[in-house]
């Protein structure tokens, strides 16, 4: 039997666009570049691997920083490329995740909202670990929440008209005035770095009239929800908190200098854009020119688009001329529901999600920090089908750039705050996958997609991106969401004839000999996944005697309990924290 006639030249591509850096527009700081320019996520011939460093319920104890600085060795000898960073501005209190962010020029070097740090560390903990990515050859994305703000110093009176919730575009009554928290003096910062005081021109509505202690989406008269927003509601341009006026001159200015100081503060490579669907998409589009401008195209973007149809995100990306990559939530709850759904057909994985037509700007994922247990996206993928999904995002051709989830790796505090649910599979499955990646995914794809059960495909290595390959010999995968032990016939290439493949997951014993033409016949164990690979190969040894060191609190979950305030702070309250701190 000779080599099957599948058309499948597949490779991969670069996570970001090429360019040329052009001199600052001033905007009243002075852009200088890194003497080490940070690296772009897929700069080696290696698979580019993104790394999500934080889940919701991350300890509130602003030691994330050192954990992440003391995690980078380990992270790039798995193949990590790039890390997704929390927001790293000061939040409405110091436990805050950041996403209820108020100051973005405080890093966690200014005395406000409770401390010093943000729930992360402090600035200089920030930099030194942003600073031991870059030997690490790991790339820093920052995630910058630029659709609202939170935990304003001051209310002020304003006009406004409440709007019904589920149409934003329909008014509710007359005008009338209301107390909004809009007021920001940033008492702790001043005017360092930015002379900007916000306040109520700078938005467009909010959730909570301080004077009737009532909550509702109202909008300030005389301004207009941004038009190229998401059409859900109406109009999505209202999310939480003050709704920033993308609009407003001074916050455009103000934004757009933000990008430039943050370059010359911390050594990053790239945004990962919270809630985008919520803010104005032209604004969007000539920030990220400015950002190309000024510090460089070789930044990678990801966005939060949260919407399943691959139509709605394809279409975004073409609006931003491609410079743009998008999450690809239809795979996620795709995983989440066959991992659930009896008699579920794998085959049937990649329907509808973006991957499946733009690969060159999707982020694979199988779970981030909004689908967690409690969360507002809540999509959870049972236990067995992680090394499935993570093998379909980590080991495919052509399947976007992976985003591999914190708590998977190294598990998280249980929502309640008493316990903790450690990482799949004892820790030890998804490192080897993600290895497995780093080491032997490469070269033309054959897939085997022809039960509805069980379904495969082989790597056959050489060349990728025109370049030999001096890792990555090829290999062959296989899953099943049955009950049976399984096997299915597939093609390695004749190159391999003689060799004896084991699965480097240990779930599957034996060995498969490859016969002269190049095919075997590959066993998958019930509900689970098999990466099959020559055991005499050079590069095996690694992987085989790899441990990864998952306990990164160092059992101090065991020592000190840990309370639900300690874990996270919540997203909407009818009377803020940040209130009831002022009024003690």
């Amino acid at each position: 039997m000779g080599e099957p006639t599948i058309p499948l030249t597949l490779h991969f591509t670069g996570m970001a666009m090429d360019g040329q850096q052009e001199s600052c527009q001033d905007l009243g700081i002075q852009y200088k570049p890194m003497a080490h320019p940070p690296k772009k996520p897929n700069m080696t011939r290696e698979n580019p691997t993104m790394f999500q460093g934080f889940e919701w319920y991350t300890p509130a104890d602003h030691k994330h920083w050192h954990r992440l600085e003391g995690a980078l060795p380990s992270l790039a000898s798995l193949g990590i490329t790039s890390m997704w960073i929390p927001p790293a501005c000061k939040a409405s209190w110091y436990t805050g995740n950041g996403y209820d962010i108020y100051d973005i020029y405080d890093l966690g070097e200014f005395d406000q909202k409770g401390a010093r740090h943000t729930k992360w560390g402090t600035k200089e903990e920030l930099v030194a670990m942003a600073e031991r990515a870059e030997q690490c050859g790991v790339t820093i994305l920052f995630d910058a929440v630029l659709n609202h703000k939170a935990a304003a110093d001051y209310s002020e009176e304003v006009v406004a008209v409440q709007v019904d919730p589920k149409n934003r575009e329909e008014a509710v009554g007359e005008p009338h005035a209301i107390e909004a928290w809009t007021g920001y003096d940033f008492p702790g910062r001043g005017t360092t770095y930015s002379s900007l005081r916000w306040n109520k021109n700078h938005f467009t509505g909010i959730d909570y009239d301080h004077k009737t202690k009532k909550n509702a989406v109202w909008r300030f008269q005389g301004k207009e929800w941004a038009q190229d927003v998401d059409e859900e509601l109406g109009n999505y341009d209202y999310l939480m908190f003050a709704d920033v006026d993308h609009n407003n001159p001074e916050v455009r200015q103000d934004l757009f200098k933000w990008v430039q100081w943050l370059a010359s503060q911390v050594k990053l490579g790239g945004f990962r854009l919270d809630a985008i669907k919520h803010y104005s998409a032209s604004f969007l589009k000539e920030l990220i020119a400015h950002l190309d401008r000024t510090v460089g195209r070789d930044w990678f973007i990801v966005g939060e688009y949260w919407r399943e149809e691959q139509s709605v995100l394809s279409k975004f990306i073409n609006f931003m001329d491609g410079r743009i990559s998008l999450f690809d939530v239809r795979l996620v709850n795709n995983f989440s529901r066959l991992s659930f759904q009896d008699n579920a057909d794998l085959r049937t994985v990649f329907d509808g999600s973006l991957v499946a037509i733009m690969p060159n700007n999707a982020v694979t994922l199988v779970a981030n920090h909004d689908t967690m247990e409690g969360q507002s996206l809540e999509a959870p993928v049972a236990e067995y089908f992680l090394p499935i999904a993570y093998s379909l995002i980590l080991l495919r051709a052509e399947c976007g750039i992976p985003c591999v989830f914190y708590g998977n790796l190294y598990g998280y505090p249980r929502p309640d705050g008493h316990g903790f649910v450690e990482p799949p599979f004892g820790g030890e499955i998804i490192p080897k996958i993600i290895l497995a990646r780093k080491l032997y995914a490469y070269g033309r794809q054959l897939d085997y997609f022809d039960d509805p059960h069980c379904i495969g495909f082989t790597r056959l290595g050489g060349l990728t991106n025109g370049y030999p390959t001096a890792v990555g010999s090829g290999l062959a995968v296989l899953m099943t969401n049955g009950w049976t032990y399984t096997t299915k016939k597939m093609f390695v290439g004749p190159e391999h004839a003689g060799e004896r493949w084991t699965d480097l997951l240990h779930v599957c014993c034996g060995e498969v000999v490859i016969d002269r033409d190049g095919w075997g016949d590959f066993a998958v164990a019930p509900r689970s996944a098999a990466i099959w690979v020559n055991k005499q190969d050079g590069r095996r040894h690694e992987i085989d005697n790899y441990v990864f060191d998952h306990d990164i609190y160092k059992r101090e979950m065991n020592n000190k309990p840990v309370t639900a305030d300690d874990l996270h702070h919540p997203r909407l309250k009818t009377e803020p924290v940040w209130m009831t701190a002022m009024e003690l």
